[in-house]
């Protein structure tokens, strides 16, 4: 029998998250185990009056790509994928693999060749996601995970566990999801309107992390169910040539099928001059090489979802746990008004509940991961 939970977050991703209208193009993406939820998708985007159409993707196929493609087949950038991104008005994408680490054993190398061939499919992709809605040639895109075993598998959770997990950080129990994720929205509005006044933030935990960031006239962004589902964040793109410090990133960082723990990234003049990790260090440096961008930070956020409490090896939720931060090397978002351009766009998390704080101007606004406001999020 098929959770009717998949239903309420289809409807939730189509009515809430994209905003689908009638006439809209609308590219439903995942791989075959994703398929109950493409369904529900493809179902809701219909009754919304749209054209939805499925892009199945396969793990297997991408595995086959880096074994055993050629220079050429590496770097090809495939025109198809490139039309489409430039004509569909809305990308839906369900995220789930058979098998999580099926890219583990991968040649890092081939897998940075690749990641370039996509830079300029996601240049396109970031460049009319940062256009606001109602103008013409924006992107209305969101991504969520579907549960699946291997998913539960690493977060170390039954599937039954790992499903109550997932729905209940997309707040799909309330009465009213959509109205659900409004008042987070409220909340976190607060934030982004007192971060749009700061200079400089600055991150700290006993555990080494502290790191600079100049973010005078980059505004902050409200994330709030729009782009990433389940999400809760608010974010924005630092000034580039001002990162200064060291952040030991708290969890492994999951990216390409591989695993990277124990980073630690020093950062000079808005560029990382130094990357260490106790595992696939050698990854871990081949993709910060494999452009000229990606060793910049990109992204700075807070996470706000308090219902995320664990780590469970995805970034889609790692990322949002009440009481941390992520800085992502690699592609600015436009929206925030960053410039930095790479094909790469690495979130990693830092967990500031065990001593942490973030500093606005010199003024203590979180501590132990907890908001000193308490009409913030919590």
């Amino acid at each position: 029998m098929q959770d009717p939970r998949l239903a309420r977050l289809a409807d939730v991703l189509v009515q809430y998250s994209t905003r689908v209208k009638p006439g809209d193009l609308v590219q439903i993406r995942g791989s075959a185990v994703c398929e109950p939820l493409l369904v529900e998708v493809y179902r809701a985007a219909l009754e919304a009056g749209g054209h939805p159409y499925v892009t199945l993707a396969s793990d297997e196929c991408a595995e086959h790509l880096l074994r055993l493609g050629n220079e050429a087949q590496l770097d090809f950038q495939n025109p198809v994928t490139q039309y489409e991104v430039e004509k569909v008005d809305v990308i839906i994408s369900t995220w789930g693999q058979a098998n999580t680490k099926s890219l583990t054993n991968s040649d890092p190398t081939r897998q940075a060749r690749a990641s370039r061939a996509r830079a300029k499919w996601f240049a396109t992709f970031m460049k009319r996601a940062g256009i606001p809605e109602g103008k013409k040639g924006g992107l209305r895109w969101c991504g969520t995970q579907y549960p699946t075993m291997s998913a539960a598998q690493d977060a170390e959770m039954s599937l039954r566990e790992y499903e109550d997990f997932v729905f209940d950080a997309g707040l799909l129990g309330a009465r009213d999801p959509a109205a659900a994720w409004k008042a987070v929205s409220a909340k976190q509005e607060k934030v982004v309107k007192h971060l749009n006044k700061v200079r400089e933030v600055r991150f700290r935990t006993p555990q080494g992390t502290d790191l600079r960031l100049a973010v005078e006239g980059r505004p902050w962004i409200n994330c709030d169910g729009r782009a990433n589902f389940p999400d809760g964040e608010v974010f924005t793109s630092p000034i580039e040539t001002a990162t200064e410090g060291v952040v030991k990133y708290s969890f492994p960082a999951v990216h390409g099928g591989r695993e990277v723990d124990g980073i630690v990234l020093k950062f000079k003049g808005g560029k990382v001059v130094d990357a260490s990790a106790t595992k696939n260090e050698d990854f871990l440096v081949k993709m910060l090489d494999q452009d000229k961008g990606a060793r910049i930070l990109g992204e700075i956020a807070i996470g706000t979802n308090y219902r995320i409490r664990r780590y469970v090896r995805n970034t889609l939720f790692d990322e949002k746990i009440g009481g941390t931060f992520h800085a992502a090397v690699g592609a600015s978002i436009p929206e925030s008004g960053g410039r930095n351009l790479s094909a790469l766009h690495w979130d990693m998390v830092c967990d500031l509940r065990h001593g942490g704080t973030i500093e606005a101007d010199g003024k203590v606004i979180s501590r132990n991961g907890k908001f000193m406001d308490p009409t913030w999020p919590k």
